[in-house]
């Protein structure tokens, strides 16, 4: 088979943490990047990147591009040159926002290459790659699985992961300011130790979190979103959030959470609550000053789809 001369990469936002699921729990959302692959011929520059869609102004359009870079990674990992590229980017996932912006880039970046290569890697060696890049599997696990996936390590320091059923009957709902938090300020309010009650309070809650999401047990989700690990000390990054978690919850939400490192926050309902709980979330911020989004999305079940144009 022939390698292709270009190809289309669709590739799924995502929720990660969810609540007690800290680094290693995440779910793929219905709102989606595309990045677009094609060969140059060698005697053409050797990298145009373009970028369209939502913030597409601040993406990098040189070697620092971080769908390049995961690129990149796969010719150095099949001890090949990379090619010359044209890489065209279509932005929906807001940037710094919790979403798994960066995740997308990777995946993206990851699977085009191996699909320009004509498929040398499996997908177990690409989500390597991946968790590889991004540090922890908790986003770019479900980029590129989709559905909800938790990541455990094993014995031999490799991955096990599996696939979280999501019910039917919980919708979730992103609410989206209008102002940043880097991952590398949420990760530093956190402590370096944790004490044993809050341990087992995460263990606890996080097993009750499956079961609420495979099940859609109200009384267990309502419970199962509490977290002692990150969410008390990240919440003070994020202005506003206790009105959001309030009205969010007065509005029918199950509860929130914050979406990934924030500072989206994340909530889930039951569908036919869905509306009602995106315009108080909009209108909950509102009352802060605060200028915000929100969209009542559904899970992604494909993760990375790829395309030829």
């Amino acid at each position: 088979m022939s390698q292709a001369s270009s190809v289309r990469i669709t590739v799924p936002a995502t929720t990660a943490n969810i609540g007690p699921g800290f680094d290693c729990l995440g779910a793929a959302l219905s709102l989606y990047n595309h990045f677009t692959f094609t060969r140059l011929a060698p005697d053409e520059e050797s990298l145009i990147i373009r970028a369209t869609g939502a913030e597409s102004d601040r993406v990098q359009t040189d070697a620092r591009n971080l769908a390049y870079q995961a690129f990149t990674k796969v010719y150095d990992h099949l001890g090949q040159p990379v090619p010359s590229l044209l890489l065209e980017i279509d932005l929906n996932v807001p940037l710094a926002r919790g979403l798994g912006s960066s995740a997308t880039a990777i995946v993206g970046g990851l699977v085009g290459a191996n699909a320009l290569a004509d498929f040398p890697l499996n997908r177990q060696t690409v989500m390597e790659l991946a968790i590889a890049l991004e540090g922890h599997p908790d986003n770019v696990v479900p980029a590129l699985l989709g559905g909800c996936q938790l990541s455990a390590t094993t014995a031999t320091a490799t991955w096990e992961i599996c696939d979280i059923p999501w019910h039917s009957a919980i919708a979730p709902v992103v609410a989206i300011p209008n102002f940043e938090l880097s991952t590398a300020a949420a990760r530093q309010v956190l402590p370096g130790q944790y004490s044993r009650a809050d341990a087992i309070f995460n263990t606890a809650h996080l097993g009750l979190l499956v079961r609420g999401l495979a099940t859609g047990h109200e009384a267990w989700l309502r419970t199962a979103l509490s977290d002692r690990i990150h969410q008390p000390y990240r919440q003070t990054l994020i202005p506003g959030y206790e009105t959001v978690q309030t009205e969010a919850i007065a509005a029918g939400a199950y509860g929130v959470v914050i979406s990934g490192a924030g500072p989206t926050i994340l909530a889930l309902t039951a569908p036919d609550q869905a509306p009602a709980v995106q315009a108080a979330m909009i209108r909950a911020w509102a009352t802060q000053g605060i200028q915000a989004s929100a969209q009542v999305l559904q899970i992604d079940q494909q993760g990375a789809i790829v395309q030829y144009p």
